[in-house]
Protein backbone atom coordinates (compact mmCIF):
# COMPACT_ATOMS: atom_id res chain seq x y z
CA UNK A 1 0.00 0.00 0.00
CA UNK A 2 1.42 3.40 -0.99
CA UNK A 3 1.52 6.22 1.51
CA UNK A 4 0.04 9.30 -0.17
CA UNK A 5 1.37 11.64 2.49
CA UNK A 6 4.05 13.05 0.16
CA UNK A 7 1.55 13.35 -2.69
CA UNK A 8 -0.80 15.43 -0.52
CA UNK A 9 1.94 17.84 0.57
CA UNK A 10 3.26 18.20 -2.98
CA UNK A 11 -0.23 18.86 -4.38
CA UNK A 12 -0.92 21.52 -1.79
CA UNK A 13 2.37 23.27 -2.54
CA UNK A 14 1.79 23.00 -6.30
CA UNK A 15 -1.74 24.42 -6.06
CA UNK A 16 -0.59 27.23 -3.81
CA UNK A 17 2.25 28.14 -6.17
CA UNK A 18 0.01 27.89 -9.25
CA UNK A 19 -2.36 30.37 -7.63
CA UNK A 20 0.61 32.62 -6.73
CA UNK A 21 -0.23 32.45 -3.03
CA UNK A 22 2.34 32.56 -0.25
CA UNK A 23 2.36 30.30 2.79
CA UNK A 24 1.50 33.42 4.80
CA UNK A 25 -1.61 34.09 2.65
CA UNK A 26 -2.82 30.49 3.00
CA UNK A 27 -2.22 30.64 6.75
CA UNK A 28 -4.22 33.86 6.96
CA UNK A 29 -7.10 32.51 4.85
CA UNK A 30 -7.24 29.15 6.62
CA UNK A 31 -6.70 30.26 10.21
CA UNK A 32 -3.72 27.89 10.47
CA UNK A 33 -0.17 28.92 11.33
CA UNK A 34 2.58 29.24 8.73
CA UNK A 35 4.40 26.46 10.60
CA UNK A 36 1.41 24.13 10.18
CA UNK A 37 1.25 24.85 6.44
CA UNK A 38 5.01 24.30 6.06
CA UNK A 39 4.79 21.07 8.04
CA UNK A 40 2.04 19.72 5.79
CA UNK A 41 3.68 20.84 2.53
CA UNK A 42 7.02 19.36 3.59
CA UNK A 43 5.49 16.01 4.58
CA UNK A 44 6.43 16.37 8.23
CA UNK A 45 2.90 15.88 9.51
CA UNK A 46 -0.63 15.41 8.18
CA UNK A 47 -2.50 16.25 11.38
CA UNK A 48 -6.14 15.43 10.47
CA UNK A 49 -8.81 16.21 7.92
CA UNK A 50 -9.76 19.49 9.63
CA UNK A 51 -6.64 21.45 8.63
CA UNK A 52 -6.68 19.93 5.14
CA UNK A 53 -10.29 21.07 4.70
CA UNK A 54 -9.32 24.59 5.78
CA UNK A 55 -6.41 24.61 3.30
CA UNK A 56 -8.69 23.33 0.52
CA UNK A 57 -11.15 26.17 1.20
CA UNK A 58 -8.31 28.71 1.29
CA UNK A 59 -7.15 27.44 -2.12
CA UNK A 60 -10.70 27.30 -3.52
CA UNK A 61 -10.61 23.56 -4.24
CA UNK A 62 -12.41 20.52 -2.84
CA UNK A 63 -10.64 18.28 -0.32
CA UNK A 64 -10.49 15.41 -2.81
CA UNK A 65 -8.19 17.46 -5.05
CA UNK A 66 -5.33 16.62 -2.67
CA UNK A 67 -6.01 12.89 -2.92
CA UNK A 68 -6.77 12.12 -6.55
CA UNK A 69 -5.65 12.95 -10.07
CA UNK A 70 -8.60 12.34 -12.38
CA UNK A 71 -12.22 13.48 -12.35
CA UNK A 72 -15.07 11.38 -13.75
CA UNK A 73 -18.57 12.69 -14.30
CA UNK A 74 -20.50 9.43 -13.97
CA UNK A 75 -20.85 7.13 -10.99
CA UNK A 76 -17.72 5.79 -9.32
CA UNK A 77 -17.55 2.15 -8.23
CA UNK A 78 -14.94 1.26 -5.64
CA UNK A 79 -14.45 -2.50 -5.33
CA UNK A 80 -13.32 -3.90 -1.97
CA UNK A 81 -10.36 -5.68 -3.57
CA UNK A 82 -9.26 -2.46 -5.30
CA UNK A 83 -9.58 -0.43 -2.10
CA UNK A 84 -7.09 -2.70 -0.37
CA UNK A 85 -4.64 -2.41 -3.30
CA UNK A 86 -5.08 1.33 -3.83
CA UNK A 87 -3.14 3.92 -1.96
CA UNK A 88 -4.19 5.12 1.44
CA UNK A 89 -3.40 8.25 3.38
CA UNK A 90 -2.10 8.03 6.94
CA UNK A 91 -2.77 10.88 9.32
CA UNK A 92 -1.36 11.45 12.76
CA UNK A 93 -4.78 13.00 13.52
CA UNK A 94 -3.28 15.70 15.71
CA UNK A 95 -1.09 13.45 17.82
CA UNK A 96 1.79 15.45 19.22
CA UNK A 97 4.38 12.87 18.19
CA UNK A 98 2.86 12.38 14.71
CA UNK A 99 2.32 8.64 14.99
CA UNK A 100 0.41 7.33 12.01
CA UNK A 101 -2.56 5.64 13.64
CA UNK A 102 -5.35 6.39 11.18
CA UNK A 103 -5.27 5.06 7.63
CA UNK A 104 -7.80 6.65 5.25
CA UNK A 105 -8.98 4.73 2.18
CA UNK A 106 -10.87 7.13 -0.16
CA UNK A 107 -14.00 5.65 -1.73
CA UNK A 108 -14.75 8.19 -4.48
CA UNK A 109 -11.35 9.33 -5.64
CA UNK A 110 -12.24 10.25 -9.21
CA UNK A 111 -15.76 11.65 -8.74
CA UNK A 112 -15.93 15.18 -10.14
CA UNK A 113 -17.66 17.99 -8.27
CA UNK A 114 -18.42 16.02 -5.13
CA UNK A 115 -19.24 17.69 -1.83
CA UNK A 116 -19.08 14.48 0.21
CA UNK A 117 -15.83 12.68 0.92
CA UNK A 118 -16.43 9.01 1.82
CA UNK A 119 -13.66 6.98 3.46
CA UNK A 120 -13.09 3.63 5.11
CA UNK A 121 -10.69 4.35 7.95
CA UNK A 122 -8.53 1.80 9.74
CA UNK A 123 -7.77 3.00 13.27
CA UNK A 124 -4.78 1.37 14.92
CA UNK A 125 -4.75 0.84 18.69
CA UNK A 126 -3.16 3.28 21.11
CA UNK A 127 -3.09 2.96 24.87
CA UNK A 128 -3.18 6.69 25.62
CA UNK A 129 -4.35 8.67 22.60
CA UNK A 130 -3.05 12.23 22.55
CA UNK A 131 -4.91 14.53 20.21
CA UNK A 132 -6.01 18.04 19.41
CA UNK A 133 -9.64 18.86 18.70
CA UNK A 134 -10.29 20.34 15.26
CA UNK A 135 -13.23 22.00 13.56
CA UNK A 136 -14.24 22.86 10.01
CA UNK A 137 -17.37 23.70 8.05
CA UNK A 138 -19.67 20.84 7.17
CA UNK A 139 -21.04 17.64 8.63
CA UNK A 140 -19.68 14.18 9.35
CA UNK A 141 -21.29 10.77 9.52
CA UNK A 142 -19.42 7.84 11.08
CA UNK A 143 -20.50 4.21 11.16
CA UNK A 144 -18.42 1.71 13.17
CA UNK A 145 -17.86 -1.39 11.03
CA UNK A 146 -15.53 -3.16 13.50
CA UNK A 147 -14.05 -2.43 16.89
CA UNK A 148 -14.66 0.50 19.19
CA UNK A 149 -14.02 4.25 18.90
CA UNK A 150 -14.34 7.41 20.92
CA UNK A 151 -15.66 10.65 19.47
CA UNK A 152 -14.89 13.78 21.43
CA UNK A 153 -17.48 16.39 20.43
CA UNK A 154 -17.29 19.70 22.23
CA UNK A 155 -17.22 18.82 25.93
CA UNK A 156 -18.80 15.37 25.48
CA UNK A 157 -17.17 12.02 24.69
CA UNK A 158 -19.17 9.32 22.91
CA UNK A 159 -18.11 5.66 22.94
CA UNK A 160 -19.24 3.80 19.81
CA UNK A 161 -19.06 0.07 19.14
CA UNK A 162 -19.64 -2.08 16.06
CA UNK A 163 -22.95 -1.14 14.44
CA UNK A 164 -23.18 2.26 16.17
CA UNK A 165 -23.12 5.53 14.23
CA UNK A 166 -22.91 9.25 14.87
CA UNK A 167 -23.81 12.27 12.73
CA UNK A 168 -22.61 15.73 13.76
CA UNK A 169 -21.90 19.29 12.65
CA UNK A 170 -18.15 19.50 12.23
CA UNK A 171 -18.05 23.21 13.07
CA UNK A 172 -17.97 22.06 16.72
CA UNK A 173 -14.48 21.05 17.85
CA UNK A 174 -14.17 17.27 17.63
CA UNK A 175 -11.82 14.31 17.38
CA UNK A 176 -12.24 10.67 16.39
CA UNK A 177 -9.88 7.96 17.66
CA UNK A 178 -9.89 4.35 18.74
CA UNK A 179 -10.99 3.58 22.27
CA UNK A 180 -7.83 3.16 24.40
CA UNK A 181 -5.98 0.05 23.26
CA UNK A 182 -8.64 -0.82 20.65
CA UNK A 183 -8.49 -0.94 16.88
CA UNK A 184 -11.44 -0.16 14.65
CA UNK A 185 -12.64 0.13 11.08
CA UNK A 186 -15.14 2.89 10.33
CA UNK A 187 -17.04 4.28 7.40
CA UNK A 188 -16.81 8.07 7.49
CA UNK A 189 -18.58 10.49 5.17
CA UNK A 190 -17.51 14.12 5.41
CA UNK A 191 -19.74 16.77 3.81
CA UNK A 192 -18.00 20.02 3.00
CA UNK A 193 -20.04 22.93 1.63
CA UNK A 194 -18.23 24.61 -1.24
Amino acid sequence: MTDNKSIVGAKIRSLRETKNLSVEEIAERSGLTMEQIDSIENDVNLPSLGPLIKIARALGVRLGTFMDDNDALGPIVCRAADREKNSSISFSNGATDARRHMEYHPLAQQKAGRHMEPFVIDIHPEESPQFQLSDHEGEEFIYVMQGEIEVVYGKETYNLKEGDSIFYDSIVKHHVHGAPGKSAKILAVVYIPF
